[in-house]
């Protein structure tokens, strides 16, 4: 379903579990920045999108879930297009409480936000209803000291942030074909990804939990071996630093 005049797409990517896409023309051929709204008991909003497109994102929740109804907000790290309408946000759903890692929490998270946030250790566990959802520290990974991603094992699905960023904007809501080859070449035009030495370890600690869905925060959601397209993203970069160094 489509909202009228703005381009933002929702569709459900895996059980109670929705994308909300909005293309906008910051790249030569677009680039679509994608929300994730998890409706369970306690729904949660993972990242907000810029404050611009705040209309049309909360808009596109309305028809899903009431708005007023959200009860957790947060993203992966701290960025326009992950936290800039949280405020609106809270405004909108005054019962709802801002999340984020511990380290963003602490360095932008209550400075920033309206009200106090909640931040999660690594590998901490927490319940929004019928789901358990598990918060992964990621620092450097893909960029940002306070990057961290969420895992719902229910539908084995990894909320991802930026890993596998797709560029363009004209791609279905979810995909089986890989998309290493898309991201590689975003990565290449705007090497976006820190040179971090931890990189293959937390990607491998990713892929252990063998998520069937990788829920991108740009480009198409993609279903099928999660951990095998982590390990062979793990390689491509390894491969990459072994040219540079040789």
């Amino acid at each position: 379903m489509a909202i009228k005049q703005s381009g933002t797409q929702v569709d459900e990517v895996a059980a109670k579990i929705y994308r909300i896409s909005t293309p906008l023309d910051v790249i030569p051929g677009g680039l679509t920045f994608n929300s994730y709204l998890i409706a369970d008991d306690q729904p949660m909003l993972f990242h907000t999108g810029y404050r611009k497109i705040f209309p049309n994102t909360v808009e596109a929740i309305r028809k899903v879930v009431p708005a007023e109804k959200l009860r957790w907000i947060g993203g992966s790290h701290f960025e326009g297009d992950e936290y800039g309408a949280l405020n609106e946000f809270l405004i909108a759903a005054p019962e709802a409480t801002p999340f984020g890692s511990q380290v963003g929490v602490m360095t932008s998270l209550n400075d920033y936000a309206s009200r106090p946030a909640r931040g999660f250790a690594d590998g901490e566990e927490f319940s929004i209803g019928s789901r358990k959802m598990k918060w992964l520290s990621t620092p450097h990974v893909p960029h940002g000291w306070d990057c961290g991603i969420l895992f719902d094992a229910s539908t084995k699905t990894l909320l991802c942030g930026d890993l596998f960023t797709q560029p363009g904007t004209n791609m279905p809501a979810v995909t089986e074909s890989e998309v290493l080859t898309a991201s590689e070449g975003m990565r290449g035009m705007m090497d976006y990804y820190a040179h971090a030495t931890s990189t293959s370890a937390l990607l491998e600690r990713l892929a252990s939990l063998q998520p069937a869905m990788l829920a991108c925060q740009h480009g198409s959601a993609y279903r099928g071996d999660g951990a095998a397209l982590l390990r062979q993203l793990s390689a491509t970069i390894e491969q990459g630093a072994a040219k540079q160094a040789g």
